[in-house]
């Protein structure tokens, strides 16, 4: 059977691939060239939000024109336990509790479901904060063998997606173990996702108590980094390659966290996101095209450019260069009432390519009073 051409181009940028792709992930033919997005993140947060999340499921479903829902990290508070049991991975394959009842949440999605991990549910579970309720390492093989126990299916209405775990450099098979990094082109737009949790990057904060362990939490952050910058860069090469009119890049922290404090002296807890901020610039100038950048991790909604201006507060930061063609959104989180959640308007044949609007939660979609 022919490859389709996408997965060979990606092949081809990676150095091979040891396995082939599905016939799904062709290059893309579909009869619109808009692509709507139904972002949130930090959700469901909390007892009260899992509880009322059918608010929020049935307001995406009733939108007839949402093609994907796309989930950028956190489904629990950080002072909440985390779900699997013990200290050292490896894990069972059964996942009780809060990040099982997630799923289910995630499947009553009519459209794709693509989800990125946070902190909450891996890199800080070792906090006291979060009881001290888990191995990092053990809470993100529970994450993956729940959420993506179908390398390169989506959660909800199953589609077809490139993973990292199927489509890797041979020069570096560790990175197969990133099955949550995905990547697909749609609408002349190819998305990528990658594992960068908010707050630290699983960096600053030690791990403590029974957790502690220096060695394996140092081959985290020496594996992960590398992995997530082949699969940018191998996204951007997918882009360029079929002439796309727009990448989309997700993933959890804020990058930019203002409560960490934007000063001219940069805390390690964000220049520790420093290497990514360098090759999204890097990426995005040399592609020309709109780039635009969804993360979660700090709960308000934000629309910005925090590139465009070199000598501004932002543009400063990580010291890049003037990255004009970057927007960036902030989705909102458990901050909002249960329903809201945030549309994202994708459509290369007009000169902005992004759009966007808060969704309110409305009871009833068809009285006069509710947004239409």
């Amino acid at each position: 059977m022919k490859k389709p051409v996408i997965a060979l181009a990606l092949a081809a940028t990676l150095a091979g691939s040891l396995f082939a792709a599905p016939a799904a992930l062709a290059d893309d033919r579909e009869e619109h060239h808009q692509t709507v997005i139904a972002a949130i993140g930090d959700w469901p947060y909390s007892q009260y939000l899992l509880d009322n999340a059918h608010l929020l499921t049935n307001s995406v479903n009733t939108d007839a024109a949402v093609d994907l829902v796309l989930h950028v990290g956190d489904l629990h508070s950080g002072s909440m336990p985390c779900t699997s049991a013990g200290t050292l991975p490896p894990i069972s394959t059964s996942n009780p509790g809060w990040n099982a009842a997630v799923f289910h949440e995630f499947q009553q999605f009519k459209t794709p479901v693509v989800y990125t991990p946070g902190d909450n549910e891996w890199a800080d579970c070792h906090k006291s904060k979060q009881k001290s309720s888990g191995h990092p390492l053990r809470e993100l093989a529970a994450v993956r063998s729940l959420f993506f126990a179908k390398p390169g299916i989506t959660l909800g209405r199953e589609k077809h997606v490139m993973s990292q775990a199927e489509f890797f450099d041979r020069a570096h098979p560790e990175d197969s173990q990133f099955v949550e990094n995905v990547m697909w082109k749609q609408n002349e737009v190819v998305f990528v996702t990658l594992n960068i949790p908010g707050g630290s990057n699983d960096d600053t904060s030690l791990w403590t108590g029974i957790f502690k362990n220096d060695t394996l939490q140092a081959t985290d952050r020496t594996a992960r980094l590398p992995a997530n910058l082949r699969w940018l860069k191998a996204a951007f090469a997918m882009a360029k390659r079929h002439h796309a009119k727009a990448v989309v890049v997700a993933e959890q922290a804020d990058l930019w966290d203002k409560e960490v404090g934007l000063t001219d002296t940069a805390p390690a807890a964000l220049t520790n996101y420093t290497p990514y901020v360098a090759e999204l610039a890097t990426q995005a100038l040399a592609f020309k095209r709109p780039v635009l950048l969804v993360n979660g991790d700090t709960h308000l909604f934000v629309a910005d450019r925090p590139l465009a201006d070199p000598t501004s507060q932002t543009g400063k930061y990580h010291n890049v260069a003037a990255v004009p063609n970057l927007q960036r959104l902030v989705v909102q989180g458990s901050t909002n009432d249960p329903g809201e959640w945030l549309r994202i308007t994708i459509d290369p044949s007009t000169p902005e390519v992004f759009s966007w609007a808060n969704v309110p939660y409305c009871a009833h979609p068809s009285a006069d009073s509710c947004a239409q």
